[in-house]
């Protein structure tokens, strides 16, 4: 049985990733407060995007899977798209809700069905 051997990442390679994972802590901080005009239903999609990038970043680097075994990578990739397809639906249905503060403050009646009385004698 062959051992497996840990591959060890250089201090200045692990440094860069982590300044990296900060400048885009900080970008994701200033575009969630910028008031993007036209542009501020991208919000939502702009966070998500940069917080995917930094989990691939915290995950091919600080736990190694970069130098992994490929069938690792693979089922963290279909796992991601997992997530995509669970987000997409989630985000499909609040999108086209519709107006929640529209509502009428009659109850929704249905068909109406007639009573029919029961006989006296029983």
């Amino acid at each position: 049985m062959a051992h497996a051997t840990h591959h060890i990442i250089p201090r200045p390679l692990l440094l860069k990733v982590f300044l990296t994972l900060v400048a885009l802590t900080i970008i994701t901080a200033l575009t969630g407060q910028a008031d993007l005009g036209a542009f501020n239903f991208l919000h939502v999609p702009l966070a998500i995007g940069i917080a995917v990038i930094k989990a691939a970043l915290v995950v091919l680097f600080f736990m190694g899977f970069k130098y992994d075994r490929p069938i690792n990578a693979l089922a963290f990739v279909i796992g991601l798209l997992m997530v995509g397809v669970f987000l997409a639906f989630t985000l499909l249905d609040v999108f086209y809700r519709g107006d929640i503060g529209n509502l009428s403050p009659e109850p929704i009646r249905g068909p109406q069905v007639e009573q029919v009385e029961a006989p006296a004698g029983h």
